[in-house]
């Protein structure tokens, strides 16, 4: 009898043991279910199909949370990958303008003989062309430092006013030229990289000339705020469509009073203005109401 019981302790023991485990593993696999279809739902995403997230309410609320920061990563990924094709496709166009006119005019002046004269206008005017073109290699290879990461290389606490007047001196022909005055308006001690604020105004001073209206003054304004400090170009002329006003700073976008002379400028000064802006722990902005357009940008009070 004793033998017959621990025959039979051992076959429900086992027997016990078999359906817990298989009981267990189906619930297991019940349970991983939702995490699976999951899975094979993220796995079925791409970069061109970011626009479509995953609908949180259709999963157990404990993965909700997950999925509703997959979905922020999915936006995320979705903007850089708009903003990289038009990127793309944006470095292609103005690469392509002066590329075709230094292949047309160098073919142009290989069909017959030349004098040393036209041979010379041909190698001027192709050389405003590489000029061009080496501005825009320039410009984007600073952006693409500046979306690394890389700081400011030398700061030292300078008189912002006094970058201001640099910069109108640099400016004073062209500022004769149009008919037009600047002044400076307050002053900020800040420790800046000097070269890059230079830099910045030159960019918005030579934006406000072109677009100020004739016999008017152009603003330099210099203030000091609780964290950080302000400085903004203000000009009158024409007010800027309101919504172009989110996409000045964009790359190679130029609003539609900016396509006269889209020659000689390619749309990128605002984009180094906003990363240099970056670089300073600052932002920018732009407003354009009553006839007065402002564009400028922060740098944030160090410590």
């Amino acid at each position: 009898m004793l033998e017959r019981l621990a025959w039979t302790l051992l076959g429900a023991v086992v027997l016990g043991a078999a359906l817990v485990s298989l009981t267990g593993m189906w619930l297991v696999r019940r349970g991983l279910r939702p995490l699976k279809a999951l899975a094979d739902r993220t796995a079925a995403m791409a970069p061109d199909k970011a626009n479509q997230p995953i609908d949180a309410l259709a999963f157990a609320e404990e993965l909700r949370p997950w999925i509703t920061q997959f979905n922020a990563l999915l936006l995320r990924v979705q903007r850089a990958y708009v903003q990289l094709e038009s990127f793309n496709a944006d470095v292609a166009h103005e690469l392509r303008t002066p590329l075709a006119n230094l292949i047309g005019s160098t073919e142009l002046a290989l069909t017959r003989q030349r004098s040393n004269e036209e041979l010379q206008g041909v190698l001027t005017s192709n050389l405003e062309e590489i000029g061009r073109l080496s501005g825009i290699v320039t410009d984007m290879l600073f952006l693409s430092k500046a979306d690394r990461g890389t700081s400011t290389r030398s700061r030292a606490v300078v008189s912002l006013a006094a970058q201001a007047r640099d910069v109108i001196d640099f400016y004073d022909a062209m500022l004769d030229e149009a008919g037009l005055k600047a002044e400076v308006a307050g002053d900020a001690m800040a420790d800046v990289d000097a070269s890059l604020v230079r830099r910045v105004l030159s960019n918005l001073l030579g934006n406000a000339i072109r677009f100020a209206a004739p016999a008017s003054a152009i603003r330099i304004e210099l203030k000091e705020e609780r964290d950080e400090f302000v400085l903004s170009v203000v000009n009158r002329g024409e007010p800027i469509d309101p919504a172009a006003l989110p996409r000045l700073f964009e790359r190679f976008y130029r609003a539609a009073q900016a396509r006269d002379g889209s020659t000689r400028h390619h749309g990128l000064g605002l984009s180094i203005v906003e990363a240099i802006a970056r670089m300073h722990g600052g932002r920018v902005f732009a407003s354009s109401e009553g006839g007065e357009t402002r564009i400028g940008f922060t740098v944030r009070r160090a410590g």
